[in-house]
């Protein structure tokens, strides 16, 4: 038969797609408030806490695909991953809410949206991962670190750093 994509209990499937989906949800919310309250505070750091946590996250994925005996960051998908995870991807987030209240755009409607696309592409994402999974097997975990690093080196893309 060939690969199959691996088999994994719907708790542990479910338990990414609801972090990201609300905090990409959430962010711009709260990226709109602060726009009303203190509008240029967030925008001087949010790239640097994305950049930072990206990359944080990405090269201990590296590591820990290198090492022989690797006690899995992403394998565990701990409340304090999922967390640091959810935040590092929704931080540019904030900054589009930021950009909503300036524009006098409604908040809802886009928070809610970006929410349920995220958990859908999420749940698509964590259904690809076991495909590739089974064909990369431990390289991985390597390729998903690589490309949040990846991820991270492009913010600072938009700060005209790289």
């Amino acid at each position: 038969m060939g690969w199959q994509p691996k088999k994994s209990k719907p708790p542990t499937q479910l338990r990414l797609q609801p972090f990201f989906g609300l905090f990409q949800a959430i962010m711009p919310i709260i990226g709109w408030y602060a726009g009303a309250h203190i509008l240029d505070l967030s925008s001087q750091f949010n790239h640097w806490v994305a950049f930072g946590l990206l990359a944080v996250i990405g090269s201990r994925m590296i590591y820990e695909s290198i090492k022989k005996e690797s006690s899995s960051i992403i394998s565990s998908l701990s409340i304090k991953v999922l967390l640091i995870l959810s935040i590092a991807t929704s931080i540019d987030a904030l900054a589009v809410g930021l950009s909503i209240y300036v524009l006098n755009i409604s908040i809802i409607t886009l928070a809610i949206v970006t929410g349920i696309v995220t958990f859908l592409l999420s749940f698509c994402g964590v259904y690809l991962g076991g495909i590739f999974g089974c064909i990369l097997r431990n390289r991985v975990e390597a390729l998903g670190g690589i490309i949040l690093v990846i991820i991270g080196l492009r913010i600072l893309e938009h700060l005209g750093i790289i």
